[in-house]
């Protein structure tokens, strides 16, 4: 059955899969695209917390143990501000050699080019060939996690140390670590009133000592060796701190204030040294404390034989690090696991999110060596 991986591409991109909305009319699409080309099917489904439907779907082409196995997410964030080419971002159009449109680059064109290197693979496997498209994985990774969890193709993956690739954008270098994530939300809370009056509690100011000290943490992080790795860019763990009062005029005195904060921990390192330290810092000052979910980096070593083996495939000399995530960071059953996609993450997100077609081309050449050297 033959794919073109720009015309798929192009296709999934028609499908507006943004995160909030239910994902199973592409998901059911991809696997009919499946079917089609000889693969068994494993549909999961969940509810996100609002109750919307969400769909992973898994093929499996060829029998046998090991092989290769693909993970790439169905979903995208939101386009409301697009300034792409033709006005509409689930209108791709392809202009000087780019397809535009959301999720061109994070990832329906490296789904499409994987699918692309499939449907032209005319050689007998001897091993498996694995194809895992979830849903949610640009909000926690939902998605993934309900794979790891309920998926029998991913106890098979696990089971039989399948060689698998995260294809995210990495302009088809090999990256063999990236950072996770872990959070939290410390709460200060007042009493709303009129600011001209004394009878209103700002919570402004309850939270102003706690950020001090947070200032004094987030510092430390930067030059506590516990909190760096010089093999990633930035070598740090990127502690982001947000702020918020929800208040509705000048004139009231705020009842509620907000602090949410993410870190990215590195591999080796216990983000849970930190949470513990700011829960004690804030129920010290009187303060609530919730940790916001989290999520495992990910690790194999760059000497591995399945990252020597990705090296000369790609005709690249050494792996990289990236500091984002992916669903690799709910996928870490899987032990010979990388990074791996056509395009480039600086165009992930962007209101005129683009792939270079190039990039699409040659990541149908190279995920297509990839069945050759580990299915047959």
């Amino acid at each position: 059955m033959p794919v073109d991986a720009l015309t798929l591409a192009e296709r999934l991109i028609r499908f507006p899969s943004v995160s909030s909305q239910s994902n199973a009319d592409i998901a059911d699409f991809a696997a009919e695209l499946l079917r089609g080309l000889g693969c068994r099917i494993e549909r999961t489904e969940y509810e996100n917390p609002p109750g919307t439907v969400k769909v992973n779907v898994v093929g499996k082409l060829g029998e046998g143990t090991g092989g290769l196995a693909y993970f790439g997410h169905l979903d995208v964030v939101p386009a409301e501000s697009w300034t792409g080419p033709g006005g509409d971002p689930f209108g791709p159009v392809v202009e000087n050699g780019r397809l535009y449109g959301r999720g061109a680059c994070d990832m329906k064109g490296s789904v499409a080019a994987f699918l692309a290197a499939v449907a032209g693979f005319d050689a007998p496997l001897k091993a498996p060939v694995y194809i895992a498209l979830t849903a949610d994985e640009e909000v926690n990774m939902r998605g993934a996690e309900h794979l790891a969890a309920h998926s029998a193709m991913f106890r098979e993956m696990v089971a039989q140390e399948t060689a698998a690739i995260i294809g995210e954008p990495t302009r088809l270098r090999v990256v063999y670590a990236h950072k996770g994530g872990a959070g939290f939300e410390v709460v200060a809370h007042g009493r709303a009133a009129h600011s001209s009056t004394d009878h209103g509690i700002n919570a402004n100011w309850a939270m102003v000592p706690f950020l001090v000290e947070l200032k004094r943490l987030y510092e430390r992080t930067r030059t506590d060796p516990k909190w760096l790795n010089d093999e990633f860019d930035p070598p740090h763990i990127s502690l982001n701190v947000t702020l918020c009062d929800h208040n509705p005029a000048i004139n009231i005195t705020p009842e509620k204030s907000v602090c949410r904060a993410m870190f990215r921990p590195m591999p080796g390192q216990n983000p849970n040294e930190l949470l513990d330290e700011v829960r004690a810092l804030a129920e010290r000052m009187g303060l609530s404390f919730e940790p916001l979910p989290s999520a495992s980096p990910v690790y194999i070593d760059p000497a591995d034989p399945f990252v020597r083996e990705a090296l000369a495939i790609t005709q690249t000399d050494r792996p990289l690090t990236v500091s984002y995530g992916t669903d690799g960071a709910r996928l870490t059953a899987l032990k010979r696991m990388l990074v791996l996609g056509p395009g480039d993450i600086a165009q992930a997100h962007t209101a005129d999110e683009w792939i270079e077609l190039e990039q699409l081309e040659a990541g149908v050449r190279v995920y297509r060596e990839f069945i050759r050297r580990f299915c047959t």
